[in-house]
């Protein structure tokens, strides 16, 4: 049996930026799978994420992706795909993710890694929230995350029903138990 982690990436600070964070948190609030499988907030930790490729035999990676297309244009790239993507590498993370992935693939054991990623429209706005064209978008990327999924033979079934809107807000109002 594989073991697969999701990691939402990006920094919800700016903007568009946390848009992996929100779908990692989509994923974990609204589905569930079987057999079980990590997500995790991978928020803006770097080479520490790198024990994951090791670990698991899968990885997916949600995250904006620094492609000339259309704002919420959706993208599945493998990791061999993305390497040759010289372009991709625009922001910190994205730089940290292809470093990591390089590196990797040195090693003697690297899941097989897919970044699901979608370009944004706003990185530099210092604001929790998502653009328009963002959130008109955000379940085609959550739709390509469960298609990955599935096709690594993991059964995903909803649960509920958290809005991506509830989701955004917590993390701009989060609860004073969580301090």
């Amino acid at each position: 049996m594989e073991k697969i982690a999701v990691i939402g990436i990006g920094n919800i600070l700016f903007k568009d930026e946390g848009v992996g964070v929100y779908a990692a948190k989509y994923l974990k609030e609204n589905f569930s799978f079987s057999p079980s499988i990590e997500i995790v907030d991978g928020g803006t930790l770097g080479f520490k994420l790198m024990g994951y490729y090791q670990t698991y035999d899968k990885v997916i990676i949600l995250d904006t992706v620094s492609i000339e297309d259309e704002p919420g244009s959706v993208y599945n790239l493998p990791s061999e795909v993305l390497m040759g993507l010289g372009s991709y590498r625009k922001t910190a993370h994205e730089v940290e993710v292809l470093e990591m992935l390089e590196i990797c693939s040195m090693l003697d054991k690297m899941a097989k890694v897919n970044v699901i990623g979608i370009v944004p429209k706003d990185i530099e706005s210092v604001k929790i929230d998502l653009s328009e064209d963002m959130k008109r978008n955000f379940l085609s990327l959550v739709n390509e995350a469960v298609k990955e999924i599935e096709r690594a033979g993991i059964e995903v079934r909803e649960k509920s029903k958290t809005s991506l809107e509830d989701i955004i807000e917590n993390y701009n109002n989060p609860s004073m138990k969580n301090l």
